[in-house]
């Protein structure tokens, strides 16, 4: 095929994905915490690794939890002229609550600029100190965050075609949520090549190659489930093949799935080439008036050739085949 190219002679990785069919399930990031904190942009270099944007205490607070395995993942998101307020900072804690769940436990803090430190000190490594912080703690548990990647110093595609997702989310179903929604641009938060991308919190799912046109299914979940199955990149709650089995479920299911509580498991799988694998997901009402268990077989069926990057013919980054799968088997066990 020909490749996209801009007039400044850009490729840009997500045209070149989508037009490949190149599959987004599978590709959100499997994690037990969210971070976000709200930092002007542009956020560049190391900002997670280095004291450059933010406070020292930040920055060894994330070295810790990595260092000891903790599956905690940071974003930074930009302020708003109507969240936001003159020397304070937001942050969002999300974390994973109990074994089964359907979604992230939310903590929210709007804090001094000098607190930052000491305050996601106490989130990540000393919970017990968060009292300290009650001031500035906030009652937000019923508000929807959607968070739109437009990190253009990562990738241009998140910016070039992120933006106008996060302006229509912004201008029209923030402002009509009545105060329960809010919209964000955000820093990067993995797969470039699905922008423009979205994180949709506090149940942690994850959505690319978005369109304008799906925005209203996405948001108000009328209409068939089905619709969106193209742009789905997984709940953040399971691992990769868990994530593949699980959209086929949502698909079944319907729009009651993303409340059931849920745990996954992989049953067996090809460690090596990674060709197959079959899991569990057992789920269950939180009433517990719902309940019940599938397993799946998921079998790579195909190749597509993507970029994992934007690239400008100075600069091309290489071509990849990266396989795709299919859920070959679905059953309802339980």
């Amino acid at each position: 095929m020909i490749l996209t190219k801009t007039s400044s002679n850009c490729r840009f990785c997500s045209i070149l994905s989508k037009a490949n069919g190149e599959d987004p399930i599978g590709s959100a990031d499997y994690c037990d915490r969210w971070l976000i904190i709200e930092l002007a942009p542009p956020w560049v270099g190391d900002i997670w690794l280095e004291a450059i944007l933010l406070p020292q205490g930040v920055i060894d607070s994330l070295k810790l939890a990595w260092e000891s395995g903790l599956k905690l993942l940071p974003i930074a998101i930009a302020p708003d002229r109507e969240y936001s307020h003159p020397n304070f900072t937001r942050v969002l804690y999300y974390r994973r609550v109990g074994e089964r769940f359907a979604q992230f436990e939310k903590q929210e803090f709007v804090i001094p600029h000098p607190h930052l430190g000491s305050l996601v000190t106490a989130l990540v490594e000393q919970p017990e100190g968060l009292s300290h912080f009650d001031t500035y703690r906030q009652e937000t548990a019923h508000i929807r965050e959607l968070l739109v990647c437009t990190d253009g110093n990562v990738d241009v595609a998140c910016a070039r075609f992120g933006y106008p997702i996060y302006r229509t989310l912004r201008q029209e179903y923030a402002v009509a949520s009545g105060g329960r929604l809010r919209v964000w641009r955000c820093s990067h938060f993995g797969g470039h090549q699905f922008a423009p991308t979205l994180a949709d919190f506090p149940q942690g799912r994850f959505w690319g190659h978005l369109e304008l046109e799906m925005l209203h299914l996405l948001v108000q979940r009328q209409g068939s489930v089905l619709g969106l199955r193209p742009f789905y990149r997984g709940w953040s709650g399971l691992s990769r093949f868990e994530q593949i089995a699980e959209r086929e479920m949502l698909m079944q299911e319907g729009w009651a799935w993303l409340d059931y509580q849920k745990v996954g498991q992989v049953l067996a799988m090809d460690s090596e080439a990674q060709t197959w694998a079959e899991v569990r997901i057992d789920f269950t009402a939180l009433d517990g008036s719902v309940g019940g268990a599938y397993e799946a077989r998921i079998e790579a069926n195909a190749s597509v050739t993507t970029a994992l990057w934007s690239s400008t013919t100075d600069d091309d980054e290489p071509l990849v085949p990266v396989k795709q799968y299919r859920v070959s088997r679905l059953v309802k066990v339980a």
